[in-house]
């Protein structure tokens, strides 16, 4: 299964320029990439060799591809390319347009019939403006949409804010999307793509779930703790983005949670950009890693180890526009634990 990369960010925020840095890697010189144009990258003094009407060969050894149409139609004519044996390739790497949602390209890749059989979720690198997030995340939903979706987050332009700024804005994403690693587009591609990906090495922050849980003076079953992120709210009371965790303790039934876990997305899933965490279930020594996007749900993953700390079962939800407290009720209606609110 061919790992895919899915680059995103709002537009400005610098995709192009990381892409250009990631493309000069020799840690990746075996990626084919899918862009829009071949022009709009900045790309033809790399070009070596023309493959066919959309694909050419870059001097770094990459494989660069134009997208003209569907991402599936792309990816399927790199599929034949390489099955004929014309081209190699170990990973893909898809930049999207500025104002793209992440989750359609995520959706293509498990809902196509060829390609769920060749290519699978290689993560989420999104790249945020230093200097204009704020803004944009205060009054664009698809900056948001990215950032929720994201399995790391490159910031761009830090050389240009002020360092109040930056923290400010690091601690607003760890907010809105706690299970996101963020750096900065000045550390290294290595530093940027080491253990980068939808799998187990994203879950360790998680490990710390918060004062609340923590507090030996709790003895529940279940501790939650969300923050409510109005980006766009209205004065009607909408709620905006909330990100919104569950700490469960004891074993969970995987039948019962899965069957949960499927009611709740077809319900909401709209509303509910983002699903990741790690399961105690009963019956498995090792944790289980959960990951969905909106109503893609991937398939779960066993880790080697439990993180540091308890071995909670800890779930992580990104929410739009939908209250903590329906997840929070339709979990305890379902599983018959006791859900309840501790200070966060």
């Amino acid at each position: 299964m061919t790992p895919v990369i899915l680059l995103s960010g709002f537009l400005g925020s610098g995709k192009t320029t990381l892409l250009q840095r990631l493309l000069a890697d020799p840690a990746m010189q075996g990626a084919a990439v899918l862009i829009n144009e071949f022009g709009e990258v900045g790309l033809d003094h790399h070009l070596l060799d023309r493959i066919d009407d959309t694909v050419v060969l870059l001097k770094s050894g990459c494989i660069c591809c134009t997208v003209r149409g569907e991402v599936a139609e792309a990816l399927g004519n790199l599929h034949s390319l390489r099955a004929r044996g014309e081209i190699a390739f170990d990973r893909v790497v898809i930049e999207t347009t500025g104002l793209a949602d992440p989750y359609p390209v995520l959706q293509t890749l498990t809902a196509h019939p060829v390609l769920r059989s060749h290519f699978r979720n290689g993560g989420v690198l999104i790249t945020v403006d230093a200097v204009n997030a704020a803004l944009q995340v205060a009054h664009r939903a698809e900056a948001v949409r990215q950032i929720a979706a994201a399995d790391r987050i490159v910031l761009t332009k830090t050389d240009l804010a002020e360092p109040e700024s930056v923290a400010a804005l690091r601690t607003r994403l760890a907010r809105l999307n706690p299970v996101a690693r963020v750096l900065s587009s000045q550390d290294s591609v290595a530093d940027i793509l080491t253990g980068f990906g939808p799998g187990v090495a994203e879950f360790a922050p998680l490990a710390a779930c918060g004062a609340g849980c923590s507090d030996p003076t709790h003895h529940h079953h279940d501790h939650d703790h969300s923050h409510a992120h109005a980006h766009h709210a209205d004065a009607d009371g909408t709620l905006g983005v909330t990100s919104f965790s569950l700490v469960i303790e004891g074993a969970i039934d995987w039948t019962m949670f899965g069957t949960w876990l499927t009611l709740l997305l077809h319900r909401h899933g709209d509303r509910i950009f983002r699903v990741k965490g790690i399961l105690a279930l009963e019956g498995e020594d090792r944790p289980v890693a959960i990951h969905g996007v909106q109503h893609l749900v991937h398939a779960p993953t066993h880790m080697a180890h439990w993180p540091e700390g308890p071995r909670h079962s800890r779930i992580v939800f990104i929410l739009e526009d939908l209250s903590p407290d329906l997840i929070r009720r339709s979990f305890a209606a379902f599983t018959g634990l006791a859900a309840v609110r501790t200070a966060a």
